[in-house]
């Protein structure tokens, strides 16, 4: 079919499936029009989302401590990040920190907590403070915290929790090469067991592990098989101390590949722009928008990323809109703001005398 973008907005706006073979080809043809692309992917998501992009803030309220061995990560029990470990937050400072994060206008707030899973008495905590986070601070809520089964899904599906995550990370044929601790096929059981107990389901991917384009495209129509709504894609940050450091695998122009195939592979998706996004898309994070709906705001889980502020002008130089409301400080940017690369001189020393 080549790169026929008018057909393949067609399918994507059908219920027809996206065929594998275009997939590979927004990933691997080199006379793909790029901005084309972006702009057949753009096409689609203004059909399902409009102009609108929805804002998440992750609370790491678990750090490290993990008996897992992911090679991507600095929590993992094999890495030797310098990362700042510390066992389950107060109940007190997880509802205030989702306060915080409602305040500054977050769609959904996400609280991550590492481990291979919680236990029983670990859920019903969890579960406990979900509800007060619903009751008290009325918010979107969502909960990563490693393998579960049904019945504890389903104790967190009645305490009112909208999503639970759990990323497939890579396929299941690269799984192996990056953990050794738990299986693909847990990762999936996990997502059953949210599926069957009425939960939302959030599952994405890391991109840049040393995956092939037939890894990714594996992992697309796996999201799509599941009909996952919530899909975050995450760029691999290179985290010195992580055995997956840095698989020189990613450009801007790939990771906006990868975020038009999964627009095009799972059209009515939440795309969401994860870590990793500030460091590998740099200039291009504006035409990121069009395949993509959704960002994380004020960094990741062992790293920072841009602030609130930054991000809402981000959108709307880019002509999109914030979902819900709008904190105050961002609403106009004035020539105090103006900046260049970050740094507030704007004049340069090797021509010009320094103000007093």
């Amino acid at each position: 079919m080549g790169s026929d973008f008018n057909e393949w907005v067609k399918i994507a706006l059908s219920d027809e499936t996206f065929p594998q073979s275009s997939a590979l080809a927004i990933l691997s043809d080199p006379d793909i029009d790029l901005l084309r692309l972006v702009a057949a992917a753009g096409e689609v998501r203004m059909t399902y989302f409009g102009r609108q992009v929805m804002l998440h803030r992750i609370n790491d309220i678990q750090n490290g401590l993990c008996p897992e061995d992911c090679g991507y990560c600095a929590q993992s029990k094999i890495s030797d990040a310098p990362i700042k470990k510390y066992p389950l937050k107060s109940e007190e400072d997880i509802i205030q920190e989702a306060y915080e994060a409602k305040a500054k206008g977050v769609y959904r707030y996400c609280m991550v907590s590492s481990g291979r899973g919680p236990t029983a008495e670990r859920t019903e905590h969890l579960a406990h403070i979900i509800r007060r986070i619903k009751t008290e601070v009325g918010i979107q809520t969502c909960l990563s915290a490693g393998l579960m089964d049904h019945e504890q899904a389903t104790v967190l599906k009645e305490a009112g929790l909208d999503r639970l995550n759990h990323n497939l990370n890579t396929s299941e044929s690269h799984t192996p090469d990056i953990v050794t601790t738990h299986t693909f096929q847990d990762r999936i059981n996990t997502l059953k067991a949210a599926r069957s107990a009425g939960l939302d389901l959030c599952s994405g991917m890391i991109a840049g592990m040393g995956e092939t384009d037939q890894d990714i495209v594996d992992v697309a129509y796996q999201l799509h098989q599941y009909q996952v709504p919530s899909i975050p894609i995450n760029f691999l940050i290179p985290i010195p101390g992580n055995p997956i450091y840095d698989c020189n695998q990613l450009s801007p122009q790939r990771c906006l590949r990868i975020l038009c195939l999964f627009r095009f592979v799972n059209p009515t998706a939440e795309l969401r722009i994860g870590g990793g996004r500030e460091g590998h898309l740099r200039g291009l994070q504006a035409l990121a928008l069009y395949p993509a709906n959704s960002l994380f705001v004020e960094g990741y889980l062992a790293t920072r990323g841009h602030s609130v502020d930054q991000v809402y002008q981000l959108i709307r130089d880019a002509g999109f809109e914030v979902a819900g409301d709008r904190p105050l400080s961002s609403e106009l940017r004035d020539a105090s703001q103006f900046q260049l690369d970050d740094n507030p001189n704007i004049l340069n020393p090797q021509t010009t005398t320094p103000l007093l």
